[in-house]
């Protein structure tokens, strides 16, 4: 049996694939399959496959689209190897990644995944390490000590610190929680990473850059957010907790997720819908700026309001994430 599977889900990113590929084929750990699981794309990600001569390159191509975790899951089925990895297809992972998880992995038999910290790179494949540096600081990991992780439910759930494509994992945990839900589509990296801390699962944390996180303009848009949004209400809605504390926290972070979704829903026209999650949130955390804001937006005609928004969105100062997608923008002009 091969020892390490790596899946690599993709829908219509032939411009990007290659990247990822060649990023697995180059590991100096060898004991690996590659699945790429294809969700139906029209472009010619499937001549980008067919022009690799591996055996150990395996093509699972769905004739439609079938939805993103339900891509990832066919690749997951697919898997054959006792550890498993997937990162999407726009992103890689660097050439010692699988020889240094896979040694944590076969010392340290408590730990049932290991996660690294990544780097940022921007359109061009370039690395950034300004913003590499503050993503780290956002999210915790240079906080995070080297070893098993102490309180995995604070760094999946509260901080939300660890990153799946980053993330080595023994395959039978992840068959333990049934891997990724259809219902978690969007958010769905986030989702098994909090079900598999409230299953009990140990992870191991090597703070070393061993992948790299690609930033670019063709991830982000409305409806996208909106998805996102929408997946990330059903499963923090679907986590209980034993723990008090922890319970309020998830009800906290409902009501802010119910109040992004309720400003893009305004954005997008659907002021009815948009208008009963600002007032569900209010409920929850109480009435903000944010929220009075967004219920003077759904009155606005739709025209003003987009008005509104861009105004108040070029006043806002960038962070780094924004910074890097916009050197996409420059390169191209």
């Amino acid at each position: 049996m091969v020892k390490v599977s790596v899946c690599i889900p993709t829908y219509n990113r032939s411009d990007y694939l290659k990247y990822s590929v060649n990023s697995v084929l180059q590991q100096t750990y060898q004991d690996f399959e590659l699945i790429v699981c294809d969700d139906g794309s029209t472009d010619n990600t499937s001549d980008v496959v067919n022009s690799y001569d591996d055996s150990r390159l395996r093509y699972v191509r769905h004739p439609q689209n079938i939805g993103r975790s339900r891509n990832m899951r066919s690749g997951f089925d697919a898997a054959e190897g006792e550890y498993f990895i997937k990162f999407d297809d726009d992103d890689a992972i660097a050439s010692e990644f699988l020889a240094k998880t896979v040694a944590i992995l076969d010392s340290h038999a408590e730990a049932d995944f290991v996660c690294t910290d990544h780097w940022i790179i921007n359109a061009q494949g370039e690395r950034e390490e300004a913003a590499t540096k503050a993503n780290s600081a956002k999210w915790g990991k240079d906080k995070l000590e080297p070893g098993i992780i102490a309180n995995l439910i604070e760094e999946t759930f509260v901080k939300q610190s660890l990153q799946v494509g980053s993330t080595l994992f023994r395959r039978q945990c992840l068959t333990e929680v049934d891997y990724m839900r259809p219902q978690a589509d969007g958010c769905e990296d986030f989702d098994l990473l909090v079900r598999l801390a409230i299953a009990g699962f140990q992870s191991y944390f090597l703070p070393e850059l061993l992948m790299e996180y690609r930033f670019h303009g063709g991830q982000t848009s409305l409806k996208q957010d909106i998805h996102f949004l929408s997946a990330k209400a059903f499963c923090i809605d679907s986590y209980q907790f034993t723990q008090p504390e922890l319970q309020a926290l998830k009800q906290e972070k409902l009501g802010i997720v119910k109040q992004g979704l309720g400003m893009r829903l305004i954005e997008k026209g659907e002021s009815d819908r948009g208008h009963k999650l600002l007032q569900e949130s209010a409920n929850i955390l109480g009435y903000s700026p944010r929220v009075y804001f967004g219920l003077l937006l759904s009155y606005l005609p739709f025209n003003l309001r987009q008005q509104v928004l861009n105004f108040a969105r070029q006043a806002k100062p960038q962070d780094y994430s924004a910074q890097v997608r916009d050197k996409e923008v420059i390169s191209s002009e």
